[in-house]
């Protein structure tokens, strides 16, 4: 199993970054024990400026073969903490690799969208793909806590 954040644009050494890092490495120690390997982050960049089709492109040549694919976008599910745990332990025990999606500036395009799995959202506004990943990656530790009983998650 793999667990994989596609992402558009690259992070430079800033706060974000930190924060991704921290909660990326949490998440690897607490899953190790669950079966839940380290997270990979590819990034993609489109430097012609082509818009989130350019974008999709990029996207799709980065997706592993067969994996489940989750996008986050805006109009996506509103999944609860412990929803979003119980569906990454059922893809962890189904052996499926995962990868996660975070569109540019404009989204992911309408047909690489309408490939995903699932799609969900952590809130109706919109949020900078930099703290759409710092979100992605605490709600990531955060799964791991739960599936593990930590106390971290409070009902």
């Amino acid at each position: 199993m793999k667990i994989t954040i596609i992402a558009v644009g690259r992070l430079r050494k800033s706060p974000e970054l930190a924060l991704i890092s921290d909660y990326l490495g949490r998440f690897a120690k607490t899953g190790r024990s669950l079966g839940l390997p380290p997270v990979q982050i590819v990034e993609i960049e489109d430097k012609r400026g082509g818009g989130m089709e350019a974008e999709a492109t990029l996207i799709a040549r980065a997706i592993p073969d067969g994996a489940v694919l989750v996008a986050l976008d805006e109009r996506g599910e509103q999944p609860t903490s412990p929803q979003f745990a119980s569906r990454l332990a059922e893809w962890r025990d189904g052996a499926r690799d995962i990868t996660f999606l975070i569109g540019g500036a404009d989204g992911i395009a309408p047909e690489l969208r309408a490939r995903t799995d699932w799609q969900i959202s952590f809130s109706r506004m919109v949020w900078p793909h930099m703290l759409a990943r710092v979100m992605l990656a605490e709600q990531l530790y955060r799964a791991a806590t739960i599936l593990a009983g930590s106390p971290y998650h409070r009902d």
